[in-house]
């Protein structure tokens, strides 16, 4: 349709760089530091990258010691790295299901295997903690948590953090929480466990990123924190290191850049809170009395709507492309367990979005009595 010249209003945007948010020159400048023309690796990446990633933190309320950082060029990289650190070639980890496409991949490429436990819908997305203690076997060697989760928007509980980190540490597994949306919050709960970069009780790692957290997924520059009893972490992390020693990705000039980056997406990260929030209530005005209902959603970028099963997802999916030119995700690019779900971002540039919802709820009227 696209090669037709057909113009699509996209509802799966997902690069905050092509959504139409302001960046500031300071991010360009923030390259002027002469430190970048000159070579000296460090596996656990340039000090003064870590103790930015730390102020970070701090601005939270969590404490991390540098020491406990160690930079990657991605989430994805921090993925690969922990599986060549706690996985033989044939052992297991468990994932969340809904969850992001990209673990299968992630896994397959270091010889692991995935073992998908339920998150369970209710009026509200939770852990089926007792499924997933069904699935550990003798070959499970972490867990991994995506909080909050994409693209169910849902946020670990305390309850369920303690829970798991008695697990973890009865079976001698590994919490592994991606955190790269955990600023995206629409609202406070103080149910919510925002990190694993503060547990005691088991080996943990908390990753984040440039990419979500300050809007700047080009710039390469993602950390794994690591927490738990601390000759068990440190342990961890000497290995970490060794293994970040053979790649050293991550380049010079984004880690002297990084604490001006993380300040200059300070200002980033306020317009995407401000364009997920006003597009969820517009989304949820819209879809009100629609015969499509949109799940809860505690934070994120993205809303998942269940769509009447009178049509397959794909089905939903095609005919809302063919005759409204409005492209949505079905729910089994994420593991979506049952049918029949639609995933819209929010990061949709607002004109985009009120259109393309406006022709979905129209669509909706015709389609769901067909």
């Amino acid at each position: 349709m696209r090669r037709a010249g057909t113009e699509i209003l996209d509802l799966t945007v997902s690069n905050p760089t092509q959504a139409g948010f302001e960046y500031s020159p300071e991010i360009v400048r923030a390259f002027e530091d002469p430190r970048i023309l000159r070579y000296e690796p460090s596996p656990a990446g340039a000090m003064d990258a870590r103790e930015a990633v730390a102020r970070y933190y701090a601005s939270r309320s969590i404490r991390v010691d540098p020491s406990r950082i160690l930079l990657t060029a991605s989430t994805s990289e921090a993925y690969a790295y922990l599986f060549k650190l706690l996985a033989n070639p044939g052992d297991q980890v468990l994932v969340p299901r809904p969850s992001y496409p990209l673990f299968d991949c992630l896994a397959a490429m270091e010889s692991v295997e995935l073992h998908a436990y339920p998150l369970s819908y209710h009026g509200q997305w939770s852990i089926d903690l007792d499924a997933l203690a069904k699935m550990a076997t003798s070959r499970t060697r972490a867990i991994i948590l995506v909080n909050p989760n994409n693209p169910t928007g849902s946020f670990l509980k305390r309850a369920e953090l303690e829970h798991l980190e008695r697990f973890c540490a009865e079976r001698s597994l590994a919490l592994i929480s991606d955190e790269v949306f955990s600023d995206y919050a629409f609202g406070p709960d103080p149910e919510r466990a925002s990190t694993v970069a503060g547990i005691g009780q088991s080996l943990g790692f908390a990753m984040s990123g440039l990419s979500k957290i300050a809007g700047f997924p080009q710039m390469k520059l993602g950390w794994i924190v690591a927490a738990g009893p601390a000759a068990l972490r440190d342990q961890a992390f000497e290995r970490l290191e060794w293994i970040a020693d053979a790649y050293l990705s991550v380049s010079t000039p984004v880690q002297h850049a990084a604490a001006r980056l993380l300040a200059a997406g300070e200002s980033v990260q306020r317009q995407i809170r401000e364009r997920t929030r006003e597009n969820l209530l517009l989304a949820r005005q819209l879809l009100a009395g629609s015969g499509a209902s949109p799940l809860a959603v505690e934070g994120g970028w993205y809303l998942t709507v269940q769509v009447p099963r009178v049509r397959s997802e794909e089905d939903w999916a095609l005919e809302l492309l063919s005759t409204c030119h409005v492209l949505a995700q079905p729910g089994f690019f994420y593991d979506f367990e049952s049918e029949a779900f639609l995933v819209i971002s929010l990061l949709t540039e607002p004109s985009v979005f009120r259109e393309g919802m406006g022709r979905f709820t129209r669509f909706l009227e015709v389609a769901s009595v067909q």
